[in-house]
């Protein structure tokens, strides 16, 4: 998909290995990834995405930098580069409050909005019908979470049951895109067939640390098991070079999967 919705009749469906269609005039194809931009500052932030936006497809802006700085951030990351914009907001309220928060971000054009599957069919569709020309993607389980998190909540059975009950619960709903781990996208493939974007976090290179990340696998491996954008914010971030670094997975991703 192009940046520029306005001329655009309709949302186009993805694709296969991420929502761009991003040209770039005399190299690659930029890489299906997410580069999380989770900085201190919203320079720092500018800063990360100028250099990354040759090698990767699309940025995210989590929660805390879009409270810290609001709509400027959309634009100040976006810059001239027409990369994606992944808004990873995780709305999660009733449909009538979903639904004006996801007009009001809706406006600053982002690829992508997530919501909480969690939050029920009425709030998925709430988003949905709130941001016609956005991919609304649904968070099914956080990759923080483990088996033991789900029985303390009182969800009953694995945490790939619970994944896969609520990733179809939101593509009934009219969900675009699904978040979930590596672990869980294969399945969830199955699921949902080949027409919804699969996004998935806890990606690690591989012997990194998986941090905070219960469910994790390296990016050849997510890409291999049927995602289509893949979420990597420290592995790139705290790299000396983040432009490198991602230059470096794009070249991985490449080399595994070749372009069709």
């Amino acid at each position: 998909m192009t940046s520029d919705r306005d001329s655009r009749a309709g949302p186009e469906q993805p694709g296969r290995h991420g929502p761009s269609t991003r040209r770039e005039t005399g190299v690659s194809r930029p890489a299906p990834v997410a580069v999380a931009l989770d900085a201190p500052d919203l320079d720092t932030a500018a800063r990360w995405a100028a250099l990354i936006t040759p090698h990767v497809s699309t940025v995210k802006i989590g929660l805390e930098l879009y409270l810290r700085y609001g709509p400027d951030v959309v634009a100040t990351v976006r810059g001239a580069s027409g990369v994606e914009i992944f808004l990873d907001l995780k709305l999660h309220d009733i449909p009538a409050t979903v639904a004006g928060a996801a007009r009001a971000v809706s406006r600053l054009r982002p690829e992508i909005l997530t919501v909480h599957a969690a939050g029920g069919a009425d709030v998925i569709k709430a988003a949905v019908d709130a941001a016609p020309g956005t991919i609304v993607a649904a968070v099914t389980l956080l990759t923080s979470l483990r088996a033991a998190d789900l029985a303390q909540l009182g969800v009953e059975g694995t945490v790939g049951d619970a994944v896969r009950r609520l990733a179809v619960l939101a593509v009934s709903a009219g969900a675009r895109g699904l978040v979930c781990s590596p672990q869980e996208v294969a399945a969830v493939r199955a699921e949902v067939g080949p027409g919804v974007v699969l996004i998935t976090p806890g990606i690690r290179l591989a012997g990194a640390d998986s941090d905070d990340q219960a469910r994790v696998a390296t990016p050849v491996e997510a890409i291999r098991a049927g995602a289509d954008l893949l979420v990597i914010g420290r592995p790139i971030t705290r790299a000396s070079d983040p432009g490198a670094a991602a230059a470096a997975i794009a070249a991985s991703l490449r080399r595994a999967v070749p372009a069709p």
